[in-house]
């Protein structure tokens, strides 16, 4: 029961596909089916906040990720899951691990799937296991976008959590080299990193690395952090929500290209104090609820499509990536997280 014959795919894609029974919250709907590759050896990574990672005890087809479980199902009864409920779905994402057969599984799903359902397909890498040539052929086969899970804001914290402070074997350096590889080979806007807030950094850390995605070409694709049990952080509380809150409409308006790095101000703690958008427009913005929504790869017409519902946050009214439309009271509470920087913006 290993890739490309068997894959590992989320519970909220398990649901979606009637492989297990279940309803969401609030009437969420999961637009990305997410496939995980797997192998009874596991990731050969460590990383401490990574519910996969080497050293986390149990078998690794047991092991939860991003907080759920994911089961083990043949790519045939995926396929034909995906087939009778085509109109529901909006893309698939198949996330490679650190294994030396990742490369060659993820080129054969990614073909077989393109070639059984007319849905878009991206790409979770490992840079460790990638070049150029790779991202070449990673297109060929049908992929139209790449995710990068950089997950930590510095390079510090990147060596301490997936570096050799972990006895790891990923680099800070690479990591960023193979984002640019891939916007070269992908297209500007086509390529995402992943990043975790709540992992030690600063607010003012986790602006400059979201600058950083958007000045290489891409976007930013955020997660709250969320303690997997027994992993090396299973002590650490996830982040304030009103911390999370700031980064989210940071975030948002700088993918958006609503502002610049410079246009956002820091107090003598790196935490945000002014967002730089005159009050009424910063106020339209928190309205919309926009960019306290899920950011992921979209579906063809633009929406976002993988919208991990209650990945990093149980179900809830604080629940930190809203995957379906907010309401009144759901305002109210971003407008009661984000006061400070209402009364700080310009008037």
């Amino acid at each position: 029961m290993q890739s490309p014959d068997f894959v590992r795919t989320s519970t909220a894609a398990a649901i979606t596909l009637g492989l297990r029974r279940g309803r969401f919250y609030r009437n969420a709907r999961l637009g990305c089916i997410n496939l995980l590759l797997t192998y009874p050896d596991g990731c050969r990574a460590n990383c401490a906040y990574c519910g996969l990672s080497r050293e986390r005890p149990g078998t690794y087809q047991k092991k939860s990720f991003i907080r759920v479980e994911w089961p083990v199902v043949s790519i045939d009864r995926i396929l034909q899951a995906m087939q009778e409920r085509l109109n529901r779905l909006g893309r698939v994402c198949i996330s490679m691990i650190t294994h030396a057969d990742a490369v060659s599984d993820t080129l054969i799903l990614t073909r077989r799937i393109r070639n059984a359902v007319d849905l878009p397909v991206s790409l979770l890498i490992t840079p460790s296991l990638v070049t150029p040539e790779t991202l070449h052929s990673f297109k060929s086969a049908g992929a139209d976008r790449i995710g990068i899970a950089v997950d930590a804001a510095t390079p510090e914290l990147f060596d301490a959590m997936r570096g050799s402070g972990v006895k790891g074997p990923h680099h800070w350096y690479r990591y960023w080299d193979c984002f640019a590889e891939a916007v070269q080979v992908f297209g500007v806007n086509r390529v995402g990193t992943h990043l975790i807030v709540g992992l030690g950094e600063t607010e003012k850390e986790m602006v400059d690395a979201l600058w950083k995605t958007r000045e290489a070409g891409g976007f930013t694709h955020l997660f709250s952090f969320y303690p997997e049990p027994e992993s090396a952080l299973h002590h650490r509380e996830p982040p304030p929500l009103d911390v999370y809150r700031r980064i989210q409409l940071a975030r948002y308006l700088i993918d958006e290209g609503m502002i610049t790095r410079d246009t956002i101000t820091f107090d003598a703690k790196d935490r945000i104090a002014g967002i730089g958008l005159p009050a009424d427009q910063l106020d339209t913005v928190i309205q919309s609820g926009k960019p306290f929504g899920t950011s992921g790869c979209p579906d063809s017409s633009g929406r976002v499509a993988c919208n991990r519902p209650f990945a990093n946050s149980l179900p809830g009214p604080d629940v930190r990536n809203l995957p379906y439309p907010p309401d009144d009271s759901d305002i109210k509470r971003f407008r009661d997280s984000l006061q400070n920087l209402m009364d700080n913006s310009m008037h």
